[in-house]
């Protein structure tokens, strides 16, 4: 890091998966001063082992904290954020894959003009090498190289098996967002290891004169004056920091970290900011609004002998399908080749059943208008009974392939949910894909935050380009989708369509 200067013509708020493609992108105009400021620090290289990635969700890599308690579950759920350069890109289980078409198609009817499927499709290839792929679907020269892995482990041979045994077809590219069916997703894997943002986007460009970062460093609020945003003020242990910015200040901290600092900047909801004693700067209503994210059940199997190591990330093969049986897949059945449950075995594997397209809307609000608070997080699993019906007939789903005689040379046993009835477990078990998406959302209603071309409302110079503008959850890992939403603000602030 270089020491920090004064004034930038571009600040980023937040150095995960969005902020890192920010940084790279913006720095690399001569003329441009860029500083990302980021709370955590550089990931340790033991996060890069891809079997590790199922213990990251706690420790010094997240953020501490989870959900309010749910009114559907009696439960508070942990929420694992990723905290430091690459963010969640740095401690997820690497599967790069873009929703279905459809969940994009239904952006624009919700006021998202021209960011439907075909609209972000540029995007979504700048972002990535898929060298085994569609290179009309597919990027062939972007930072993210993926590709599904090189030898299935017998678990992921056998669901693909059964999948057809029971009736799913199988999908050539089940990463492209085109089909449904069972498949092997691109990995984030590259030689072995983990390829986050940071080390795809952000590490290469490091020595750019044009690029500063700053590193555990937190952002208290942005600073507005006359209807602009022109600067910022974080804190770096005890010492507190004001830089200003010519240009743009660009929220990148996720659905949490971006309406945090909105809130505590005085951007959103008065009565909400009056009761905090935050005074008012712009009175926007949907600030911490919309808060959704996939919820997830598993079901867990044991095998009667032990079974091959993974090589990679041990989540190799998933389906996505339609609870109804119809043309719109609003479930994941993502398959773990080992038990990753409490008290489970040491041998088998997990079906996942994760809802895509959930109903249920939350809300985040500030505890404190101290920075250092974990913000009060309620997205209200299940609140919408539809969603609830959707995850049983998942777990149905999930119980048939399982059953499917080409399971039966591996000789597994279903343990849990075994004799419970699936609406009690799916109450016991119920948990999160950590997508958590939609508190800034684009939009030109009373309740969105920024507008199409992510600026937020009523502050000039204020972008949001990360998982908190999607107006809906895509139905797939969010990450893919938060390149390609980056990708775009970045050219969107360059003048480029």
């Amino acid at each position: 890091m270089h020491p920090i200067d004064s004034g930038y013509d571009y600040i980023v708020l937040g150095g995960g998966t969005a902020g890192c493609v920010l940084a790279a992108r913006l720095s690399e105009s001569e003329q441009a001063r860029v500083l990302l400021i980021e709370r955590g620090r550089t990931m340790p290289i033991e996060s890069r082992e891809p079997a590790r990635w199922l213990s990251l969700s706690e420790g010094p890599l997240t953020w501490p904290g989870g959900t309010v308690v749910q009114a559907s579950t009696g439960t508070s759920v942990p929420w694992a954020r990723g905290l430091g350069l690459g963010g969640s890109s740095g401690i997820n289980g690497m599967v790069h894959i873009r929703g279905h078409r459809s969940s994009y198609d239904e952006w624009p009817g919700a006021g998202a003009k021209g960011w439907g499927f075909d609209d972000l499709l540029p995007f979504f290839r700048a972002s990535e090498t898929a060298p085994h792929r569609d290179p009309a679907l597919r990027g062939q020269h972007g930072p993210m190289t993926v590709a599904p892995v090189a030898d299935p482990h017998p678990v992921a041979l056998a669901t693909l098996a059964a999948a057809t045994e029971v009736g799913h077809p199988l999908a050539d590219d089940i990463s492209g967002g085109l089909e449904v069916g069972f498949g092997l997703p691109d990995l984030a894997i590259v030689d072995g290891h983990r390829l986050g943002a940071a080390d795809a986007y952000l590490t290469p460009v490091l020595g750019r004169p044009t690029l500063n970062v700053a590193t555990n460093a937190l952002v208290h609020r942005v600073i507005v004056r006359n209807g602009r945003a022109v600067g910022v003020e974080f804190s770096i242990g005890d010492e507190l920091l004001t830089v200003s910015c010519s240009q743009e200040v660009v929220l990148a901290a996720g659905a949490v970290g971006s309406p945090e600092i909105l809130l505590r900047s005085g951007i959103g909801p008065s009565d909400h900011l009056r009761e905090l004693g935050i005074d008012t700067v712009v009175d926007l209503p949907g600030v911490g609004e919309d808060l959704h994210d996939h919820p997830i059940s598993a079901m867990v199997h044991r095998a009667a002998d032990p079974l091959p190591d993974s090589t990679g990330n041990h989540t190799e093969v998933l389906g996505l399908l339609a609870s109804d049986g119809g043309a719109v897949p609003d479930l994941h059945l993502l398959v773990l080749s080992r038990p990753d449950a409490p008290q489970g075995p040491t041998q088998g594997f997990v079906i996942a059943v994760g809802l895509m397209t959930p109903h249920s809307r939350g809300t985040l609000r500030l505890s404190s208008s101290d920075p250092t608070t974990h913000p009060l997080l309620d997205p209200r699993y299940l609140a919408d009974d539809r969603d609830r019906a959707a995850m049983l007939a998942g777990l149905r789903l999930a119980r048939e392939v399982a059953a499917s005689p080409a399971f039966q040379p591996l000789d597994t046993a279903e343990i849990a949910p075994g004799e419970i009835p699936l609406d009690q477990y799916l109450k016991a078990s119920l948990g999160t894909y950590y997508h958590y998406v939609g508190t800034c959302r684009i939009g030109t209603d009373d309740l969105a935050v920024v507008d199409t071309d992510l600026t937020v409302h009523g502050v000039a110079g204020l972008r949001v380009a990360d998982a908190s503008v999607m107006p809906s959850i895509p139905s797939a890992n969010t990450n893919a989708t938060v390149l390609a939403i980056a990708e775009r603000a970045a050219a969107l602030i360059a003048g480029r369509p």
